[in-house]
């Protein structure tokens, strides 16, 4: 039995696990090693498991356990050569996973345990931020967790995809009418920011496709945006195509701090 896991998705970190009886990976750990633990546990998955680690970009959100994690399974740690040099200085994560470190390339395919690895860059205003195409033995995930835009070749390196984790951030008007002071609104809303309701919404009519079996929102904002706010807009999106959710393929808005299970 194969599951994807969202362990953690927001502000306040961010991890995803995919995993079946003989191996597992996790998409960023933005969490410590005992939270990741405890939630695996407790959705009947073992953290031993785990046997490569995924990273996106150098945010806190999303590095936060990133030492912990890869020193207590020992196991390698995927990035760019850039994004492992940032990752190096940075206070969260240090020097200390060195040994740990496997250089990817973005534009390239690479195998690793039988799981096929593409990852191409996305904007956003990190290092570099990456997003990834993982065929795990058959099944194709597309991670896009934080962008401000997504690029056009993104359509094109992600075709096929049967699951696609994207980042519906904030509602406009919320963002607008909220407390933030007007730099932050302004890098937001930015090419190098994150991706609103309505920008999610008309990417996805691009990704589109029959196989497409699931969308999962993700990096919800806690203070611009809602998991309904989120889900409505993307579901108007498809709905204008004719398509229908739950028959025709599943959304979901990734809960903040709890575990979402999926098997596949």
């Amino acid at each position: 039995m194969a599951r994807f896991l969202s362990i953690s998705s927001g502000s306040n970190g961010n991890c995803y696990y995919i995993g079946d009886e003989h191996t597992a990976l996790i998409v960023d750990a933005g969490v410590g090693y005992r939270t990741i633990k405890s939630r695996l546990a407790g959705a009947g998955a073992d953290i031993s498991s785990v046997e490569m680690i995924f990273v996106t970009h150098d945010h806190v959100d999303h590095i936060r356990g990133l030492a912990s994690v890869a020193q207590r399974l020992s196991v390698p740690v995927y990035a760019t050569a850039r994004l492992h040099d940032a990752l190096s200085r940075h206070k969260a994560v240090g020097p200390d996973i060195g040994g740990s470190r496997r250089v990817l390339r973005p534009g390239f395919e690479t195998e690793m345990r039988g799981v096929r690895c593409l990852t191409f860059e996305v904007p956003h205003d990190a290092t570099q931020t990456l997003g990834y195409r993982l065929d795990f033995f058959g099944t194709r995930f597309v991670f896009m967790t934080d962008l401000g835009k997504v690029p056009d070749y993104a359509y094109e390196i992600c075709a096929g995809a049967d699951y696609l984790i994207i980042e519906s951030n904030y509602d406009l008007d919320m963002l607008m009418g909220g407390p933030y002071p007007p730099d932050l609104k302004s890098r937001i809303v930015s090419d190098c920011g994150h991706l609103s309701n309505e920008s999610c919404a008309a990417a996805v009519r691009r990704f589109w496709h029959p196989g497409l079996r699931g969308i999962f929102l993700c990096h919800i904002s806690k203070d611009n945006n809602t998991p309904e706010l989120a889900y409505d807009a993307t579901l108007r999106s498809l709905e204008s195509m004719g398509l229908s959710v739950p028959a025709d393929l599943r959304l979901v808005s990734l809960p903040r701090s709890e575990v979402f299970s999926m098997e596949f």
